[in-house]
């Protein structure tokens, strides 16, 4: 597939204009006119890179990707090796951070409310990113019940601030770093919220409220909006897809 026609069919598809975003979405490093071959990622580490060469990867899709708002624009120390591995192999680098999240079919909330088997009621927040809805399980009734589901599903037990005991109520979700949308989630009539990272705020403004709040972890709640689109790209245009995840326990 033509590189240009694939970042322009990427663009239209998670309608990257519409969000602001931290960073630039879609083609991050230019590479190879013709990609047959990629490799999917949540972070464009320099991990992720070598193993996208050893499978001979065109190109590079990540959620995680490079040239963050605010970050000191020189091109040395890491930021030169990972651009010089890409660059030296001719390998492209596609990222794509909010307008991922946000997909309602392919992004990182709907791909995690789909594992954990969340139905979607509803949405809250700046540009929506945040998910509210029930467990399809009945079985799945308070928070302890959620949290081993967690640690079932995504292979990782999550930090528990509130009673295991209490009823879930409403479960809001967002993956990644967004502790910051609790009071967004609370206002939205969640009982319940889980996300992947948690700051030292988050455990009084959980406990204060009576909103019980998991964090999951980062990666663990980013792996499967990457992998989705991947897979959609695989089936659309018969090109070779493989995830490769590289652990993170953060």
């Amino acid at each position: 597939m033509d590189r240009r026609a694939l970042s322009d069919y990427l663009a239209c598809l998670l309608d990257i204009n519409r969000i602001r975003d931290f960073s630039p979405n879609g083609l991050q490093v230019e590479g190879r006119d013709c990609i047959a071959s990629i490799v999917t990622g949540v972070t464009a580490s320099a991990a992720l890179i070598d193993a996208a060469l050893a499978e001979g990867a065109d190109a590079i899709l990540v959620h995680h990707g490079y040239f963050w708002r605010g970050e000191d624009g020189r091109i040395t120390g890491i930021r030169r090796q990972r651009l010089k591995r890409l660059l030296a192999n001719d390998v492209n680098l596609f990222a794509y951070h909010l307008p991922l999240d946000v997909h309602p079919e392919l992004g990182n909330n709907a791909q995690l409310g789909r594992q954990l088997g969340l139905s979607a009621q509803s949405r809250f927040g700046e540009n929506d990113l945040g998910w509210l809805g029930v467990p399809e399980d009945a079985a799945v009734r308070t928070v302890g019940d959620l949290a081993q589901l967690v640690d079932q599903r995504l292979g990782r037990s999550p930090m528990v601030i509130g009673d295991a005991a209490q009823p879930l109520g409403q479960v809001g979700w967002c993956t990644g770093a967004a502790q910051g949308y609790l009071d967004d989630a609370i206002a939205a009539g969640a009982g319940t919220y889980l996300s992947g990272e948690i700051s030292e705020q988050t455990v009084h403004l959980a406990r204060e409220t009576g909103v019980a709040y998991l964090a999951c972890g980062h990666h663990a709640t980013e792996r499967y909006g990457i992998q989705a689109l991947g897979q959609h790209l695989a089936g659309r245009f018969g090109i070779r897809h493989r995830f490769i995840d590289i652990d993170n326990p953060v």
